[in-house]
């Protein structure tokens, strides 16, 4: 093997909504192959009605991740990634002050109302240019000026939560652009906070770091980790802190103007730009704007996911009915098509609990077929997700200007072939679907472009593309579909 075909290898630890792993990627210079080397649950923990992310306890388990690792001889790098709006905050000394707070605390209920007596809706969204969200940063912070002044009073430091465990690797206290865009306090023209959101919410400026680019390299992972593990030297760096972004890296498309959706437990469906688009539309349209690799400007809705699918067997488990994904997915195949449907993002749906029940009482509410088997709520929640990503399409193509051929696909949500079909069958264009693991990809592709081992985005995306090959889904059903869509838009969504 020449020097140009020396491998690379780097760590991708990446957080989602139920485990974290840590994955270890391996760049021959023509490929890059993923390699699981340690995974964990990812519990949140409710305390005095509070709900913390088990913040040390993860970061136990990336120190396991990085003693696996040895086993696989030198590492080059790390990074992590998690989820947008969630933070913890430090003390003068670099001391946590406390566990972070999970997004789906209800510390922020009425929030974005508040907000708006303080900044009014349109000057808030040219200034962030974000889809509001009562789970965003910044009102998580108004809640905490609100509700426990005096934390922040204490605090002299906020990092994001790949920024806190960069942290804690590095000892570096920096803020990497993708996730600050997830926070509604972010500048989406320029790389840094916008200021008048936390003046005017009464946040303390003194908090935010230096923002950073993405791809960022912080330094060498702390001396005394090294010694307490028995690790050689690895450098930490910044990759998309928000796990959204390394999947859009990820997406190996070969076309500038494409729409993508990274699916999981959210559905994040949009496209990339070359710059945000602040117009009046897109502000009615709730569409946000964030910051991905190289700068560029992620167009996307935030859409509840497979959070639907995931609860909805819980809930079946706590009954005794131990079905896997892949036998829900054979109920659903065999009910009936077009017989109920939801908006995903009805706010019933996103606390955790009985998911079923809610469903049958939407559908009672709204006049339609009640489903009563749980093929018929795994059918009515899969057809439902199709729909509202055909209508997300529309208001991205509404707002760009631009139309689509296909849509890129992926993440785990990906694992679903009934999902992948319904959503060409209800686009009406084909669905290219994979990576699967796109975040942990990306996560990798990121950190050898900021070692020089991969030239840019495009070629990241190249490599990607010959690394993994994709599954197509054509449109079929087109006039069912279409009827279908017609029906949900004037009864469900309650749009012309």
């Amino acid at each position: 093997m020449d020097v140009a075909k020396k491998e690379t290898k780097v760590l991708a630890v990446d957080f989602g909504a139920s485990s974290g792993r840590v994955m270890l990627g391996t760049f021959d210079g023509d490929k890059i192959t993923a390699k699981e080397i340690h995974r964990f649950s990812n519990d949140p923990v409710i305390v005095n009605g509070t709900m913390y992310w088990d913040v040390l306890r993860l970061f136990h388990e990336i120190k396991q991740g990085l003693i696996k690792a040895k086993a696989y001889g030198s590492v080059d790098s790390i990074g992590v990634d998690t989820w947008g709006v969630d933070f913890g905050l430090l003390d003068e000394k670099g001391y946590l002050l406390e566990n972070p707070v999970h997004y789906r605390d209800g510390r922020t209920e009425g929030m974005v109302e508040k907000g708006f007596a303080l900044i009014p809706r349109e000057r808030f969204y040219e200034l962030t240019g974000n889809q509001f969200m009562e789970i965003n940063t910044a009102f998580q912070l108004l809640a905490l000026k609100e509700q426990r002044p005096e934390l922040l009073d204490r605090a002299d430091c906020l990092l994001l939560m790949p920024d806190l465990f960069n942290y804690f690797l590095s000892g570096i206290k920096k803020s990497e652009r993708s996730i600050v865009s997830t926070t509604q306090m972010s500048d989406p023209l320029a790389p840094g906070w916008a200021m008048e959101v936390a003046e005017k919410f009464g946040i303390p400026t003194k908090i935010l770091t230096e923002v950073v680019p993405t791809g960022t390299l912080l330094g060498p992972i702390r001396e005394e980790i090294r010694e307490e593990l028995g690790i050689g030297d690895m450098d930490v760096v910044a990759v998309a802190g928000h796990d959204t972004q390394c999947a859009l890296t990820a997406v190996p498309s070969k076309e500038d103007d494409f729409i993508f959706v990274s699916c999981g437990t959210w559905s994040l469906f949009g496209t990339e730009l070359e710059k945000p688009v602040l117009t009046k539309q897109s502000e009615e349209l709730n569409i946000t704007n964030e910051t991905g690799t190289d700068g560029r400007t992620s167009f996307l809705k935030n859409i509840i996911g497979l959070w639907l699918i995931q609860e909805s067997r819980r809930q079946w488990i706590r009954e005794g009915k131990e079905y896997s994904f892949s036998e829900l997915e054979k109920l659903a195949e065999a009910a009936e098509p077009f017989q109920s449907f939801i908006d995903p993002d009805a706010p019933e749906f996103s606390p955790a609990g009985n998911v079923p029940r809610r469903i049958r009482e939407y559908c009672e509410r709204t006049g339609q077929k009640v489903p009563e088997t749980e093929g018929e709520i795994v059918r009515c929640i899969n057809e439902s997700l199709a729909l509202k990503y055909r209508y997300a399409m529309e208001e991205i193509r509404a707002c760009t200007g631009k139309d689509y051929h296909a849509i890129h696909m992926v993440g785990g949500g990906i694992q679903s072939k009934l999902l992948c079909r319904f959503t060409a069958y209800a686009g009406g264009i084909p669905v290219i679907a994979g990576p699967v693991e796109a975040t942990v990809f990306g996560n990798i592709a990121i950190q050898l472009m900021s070692r020089g081992v991969i030239k840019d985005l495009k070629e990241a995306r190249e490599v990607i593309a010959n690394s993994e090959a994709p599954t197509v889904y054509e449109p079929e059903n087109g006039a069912e579909w279409d009827k279908a869509y017609e029906f949900y838009k004037r009864n469900i969504l309650k749009k012309k």
